[in-house]
Parts: structure tokens; C-alpha cells; sequence
């Protein structure tokens, strides 16, 4: 499974947004400017974000985007599903061999618990400085 340009910034949205929660609006023009990214493509992953309860969108001079529920209510995996669709490692588990079904079906269960069990205040919070083993992948 591959995160594309929109869950990506999809997630900076969300923890910037949970970075400031209770502090009002934030404009997309300043998240977009902290990250050097493109306002126009934040307002297109915005929208969906908004359609599906996890932000609101203020109108007026000193408007923006809140986050819907508390930082702790939303996870990563709910802003993954609504910008990148179903988490899959493969299109088509239930063609496949047995052997090669039951190794996506556990890497899609993982990848799934990671996604379900990170809120956006865990990333909202997460310190460069904390002393976690980066993970290691080898394929």
C-alpha cells in the first residue's frame, strides 16, 4: 500500500489542526505556508475531510478549519480512508493462492491496527526528541 500526496497532506491538515484545536480557525493559506505546500490542493483534500464529520469549515475574516471531534477521536486511519479509499496492500485478496491471501490479509490487519490505533492528538503531540527505534523495513 502506497499513502499518496493526499493522504499525506490530509494528515499535515488534520495535525495542524490538532496542534491548535480549541484555539479557533486556521486558514489553509497558513498551514500551506508552514509546509510550503499548495493552498489550492489543501482546499481540494479539505472538502472531502469536511463532507465526512472530521472537520468544519469557518466562514468569514478570521476563518478556517477546526477539527469536528476532539484530536483524540479521530485517527489516522479514518483520514487515510477518506482520501485514499479501503486500506489494501493488493487489489483482488480473494483471488489469490492461500498462502500469498492470508500474508496481505495479516499485512492489511497491521497496517490497519497502526492506522486505527494512532489519533491525530498522538500525532498532534509526537516530539522529534522522543526516544523511539525508528522501524525497519526490509522487502
Amino acid at each position: 500500500m502506497k499513502i499518496s500526496t493526499k493522504g499525506r497532506y490530509g494528515l499535515t491538515i488534520m495535525i495542524e489542526l490538532g496542534k491548535r484545536f480549541g484555539q479557533g480557525p486556521i486558514s489553509l493559506k497558513s498551514i500551506a505556508q508552514a509546509h510550503n505546500l499548495s493552498e489550492h490542493y489543501l482546499e481540494q483534500l479539505a472538502g472531502p475531510l469536511r463532507n465526512a464529520g472530521l472537520v468544519k469549515s469557518i466562514r468569514g475574516a478570521y476563518g478556517g478549519y477546526i477539527l469536528a471531534k476532539e484530536p483524540s477521536e479521530i485517527t489516522a486511519g479514518d483520514i487515510i480512508r477518506v482520501l485514499e479509499g479501503p486500506i489494501s496492500p493488493v487489489e483482488g485478496i480473494e483471488d489469490e493462492e492461500p498462502a500469498k491471501r492470508e500474508l496481505w490479509i495479516r499485512i492489511r490487519d497491521a497496517v490497519k491496527d497502526v492506522l486505527d490505533h494512532t489519533t491525530v492528538e498522538d500525532l498532534a503531540n509526537h516530539r522529534e526528541d522522543d526516544d523511539v527505534e525508528p522501524y525497519m523495513f526490509y522487502i
